[in-house]
């Protein structure tokens, strides 16, 4: 599989669940891959576990602690290259 299309996968994988567990199913579509996670309260200690928990069922690997960060985490985009860089 190519490297975009891996990556737009990863991506749509993340966003149906952010979507479903943090947004009640994000009814009013505003969601987006540069949706800033933190500034809107999505990702708060225990959402941010309950993602790497699905990162790790979803993607057969853990996030290493020092991936763990801001900036990997701002948003759905960010997320989703972190991951595509650690394959």
């Amino acid at each position: 599989m190519n490297e975009a299309l891996e990556r737009n996968e990863v991506t749509e994988r993340l966003m149906a669940f952010v979507r479903e567990r943090f947004l009640d199913g994000d009814p009013h579509g505003e969601l987006e891959e540069t949706s800033p996670l933190v500034e809107w309260g999505v990702l708060n200690s225990l959402n941010s576990a309950i993602l790497l928990n699905f990162i790790h069922r979803e993607f057969a690997g853990a996030v290493p602690l020092e991936h763990i960060s801001a900036a990997n985490f701002r948003d759905v985009r960010s997320i989703s290259a972190m991951l595509c860089a650690q394959r």
